[in-house]
């Protein structure tokens, strides 16, 4: 190999032949150039985006609960009615100046509460917006809460029951006073914990029904936990209470057959407050 000489000036020179040209030097690039050289041939680097502030988020809700609120606006309008279909996503978010994102979000949260049906590959629609249906979600809260949270829940059971039995009263037919029987047979003491709490549920349903308001009794219907139920005729059994309770059912019965309403309001709060009041002691 012929050899050869590093100039001052950077460059590489075959020794003994000035006619040979010269080349530069190799030298590791700088990260500035290869920052450099790297946008000129892929573009610049992506920027990511910073986490969401508490503000950017607030306001995220506040663009979903607005389009939350121009549904709603629909269906109060009679523009959109029990059972319609929504129209096309695009439609409807340019329709409402809306974007497209928090329309989807909207959406999604009006089908947890039953307001809107998604039904994939055919569109969204209005539900029938049945009082029952509208307060499913209030029953999967009911049964979320636990300890002295339940006393609230019996305070507002306090309040509605009792007037709900003083409705009934005047309404309830002889089938539905024959069902309210029925529940009573061969229900003693010596049932098992779930037969107890299904003669409860039933019970009171029974009498809600009764009533004929379709919006207090879906309530009452949220209102009565099966799981806290559960736990209550546990300690009825534990206590030898059981019988008792079961006379308080008949003599509900009897007030109701009789179409007595303020004897059947004050026999209902009284059952109530006897169980809340067991419940204040054990909680």
């Amino acid at each position: 190999m012929v050899p050869a000489d590093i100039t001052g000036s950077g460059t590489i020179r075959v020794a003994n032949d000035p006619t040979y040209p010269p080349f530069a030097v190799m030298r590791r690039p700088s990260i500035r150039e290869l920052t450099q050289n790297a946008a000129t041939k892929f573009g610049p680097a992506p920027v990511h985006e910073p986490f969401q502030t508490s503000d950017q988020y607030n306001w995220g809700m506040a663009v979903t609960d607005e389009a939350i609120t121009k549904i709603k606006d629909m269906i109060i309008s009679g523009e959109l009615r029990a059972g319609d279909r929504l129209p096309p996503e695009m439609e409807l978010s340019e329709k409402l100046g809306l974007s497209r994102s928090s329309l989807r979000e909207a959406v999604k949260a009006l089908e947890i509460i039953r307001v809107l049906d998604v039904r994939r590959g055919d569109g969204t629609y209005v539900t029938s917006l049945e009082p029952k249906l509208l307060t499913e979600a209030m029953t999967f809260i009911v049964d979320l809460h636990q300890d002295k949270s339940i006393l609230d829940i019996f305070e507002v059971r306090r309040i509605l029951e009792p007037a709900a039995a003083a409705m009934a009263a005047g309404r309830i037919t002889a089938e539905q006073i024959t069902a309210l029987r029925a529940t009573m047979e061969g229900i003693s003491e010596d049932n098992g914990l779930e037969s107890l709490v299904e003669h409860d549920l039933v019970f009171h349903s029974l009498i809600a029904t009764a009533a004929n308001n379709s919006y207090l009794t879906s309530v009452l219907e949220a209102l009565s936990s099966g799981t806290v139920r559960a736990r209550i005729w546990r300690g009825l059994t534990q206590e030898k209470a059981v019988d008792r309770t079961l006379s308080e059912h008949a003599a509900i019965i009897e007030a109701l057959e009789r179409g007595d309403g303020e004897l059947a309001k004050a026999l209902l709060t009284v059952h109530i407050s006897g169980v809340e009041h067991w419940l204040r002691q054990v909680l």
